[in-house]
């Protein structure tokens, strides 16, 4: 199977930005002016009229990344779900044409109001800005649309979504991740760096080494590991009575302990993140174990099952058809 790979004009010149941004330099020396934005192909906010009209002609795909703003420990960004699935949409998008357009920053996270930063926004208003958002590609010569979930939180939500599209509009939407993961390779994960087998059952979850090595791959400029280090998790008591069944794979611990767990503060139940964490993450795990090669590899399954698909439905629907 082909290895992912970038233009070598674009990875040179991230590389250049990255060692730019990374090098120690004086106060006084510091540019007072942001580093440079390199174009990306099919990526919607740096695209022409022209451009887009081009692309219209070759495909009728849209990738919409549904993200949020919210805290991610003490190591990771603000912005790293809405980052990390622009990311991994700009990649399929030079791997297959289809246009990236990201529409909104924030998604649904109350459960994180408890440390700064996060922005969250009400489940009816984020669907109604995705779909509104559908229509106008629509009106423009789109017809389908592959919703690319990278918050957990927006897992109902994104299924609405693509639903309203579905019964509302002309348009044919997807939810990429459900359609992606039966055609994923699987296989071993790398080790974290200190870590041991990341197969080992332990909870790792939201802000932990998994996540920590996506961006470590999509958006390592962003990441500040020196400031990772483990949390401590206070749980109610019958939910972690619960953990070694949802680590066993038991599907109904997994079903009610995610229906419990990371809940809105007002909702009493006693988890959201500031109550079940030290530090945001909610794992046992310390994230500082991450690596950019686990992150790499994850990366590269999802973007070869969504390639797979999108080349499946041209084969079953080429662009124009209907």
């Amino acid at each position: 199977m082909p290895r992912l790979t970038l233009p070598s004009a674009l990875v040179a010149n991230a590389a250049l930005l990255s060692a730019a941004a990374l090098a120690p330099t004086p106060a006084s020396a510091q540019s007072t002016e942001p580093p440079p934005i390199a174009k990306v192909r099919n990526y919607l906010p740096h695209m022409t009229r022209p451009e887009v009209e081009e692309l219209l002609t070759r495909t009728d795909m849209v990738i919409i990344p549904v993200g949020a703003l919210e805290q991610h420990g003490t190591h990771l960004p603000i912005g790293t779900d809405h980052l990390n699935g622009v990311e991994q949409a700009k990649r399929i998008a030079y791997r297959t044409d289809v246009l990236v357009a990201p529409i909104l920053l924030p998604g649904q996270s109350p459960y994180h109001m408890g440390f700064a930063g996060t922005v969250t926004l009400p489940s009816t208003l984020i669907q109604e800005v995705y779909v509104e958002a559908a229509k106008s590609l629509i009106r423009h010569g789109f017809k389908r649309f592959l919703m690319l979930n990278a918050h957990g939180g927006n897992r109902a939500i994104t299924t609405f979504i693509v639903d309203r599209i579905n019964q509302e509009t002309a348009g044919i939407a997807v939810d990429l991740g459900a359609v992606a993961g039966p055609l994923t390779e699987r296989g071993p994960e790398p080790d974290a760096a200190g870590e041991g087998d990341q197969t080992a059952p332990v909870l790792d979850r939201h802000g932990g080494t998994g996540e920590t090595s996506r961006s470590l791959y999509l958006i390592p400029e962003l990441v500040d590991l020196d400031a990772a280090y483990a949390a401590e998790l206070t749980m109610p008591a019958h939910l972690e009575a619960m953990v070694p069944d949802v680590l066993a794979g038991d599907p109904t611990a997994l079903a009610v302990f995610l229906a419990e767990g990371l809940k809105d503060e007002s909702t009493g139940k006693g988890t959201s993140s500031a109550e079940l964490s030290s530090t945001g993450v909610w794992g046992v795990r310390n994230p500082a174990g991450a690596t950019a090669e686990r992150g790499r590899v994850m990366t590269e399954r999802f973007v070869e099952a969504a390639v797979r698909f999108i080349e499946r439905w041209n084969e079953m629907r080429p662009p124009g058809t209907g």
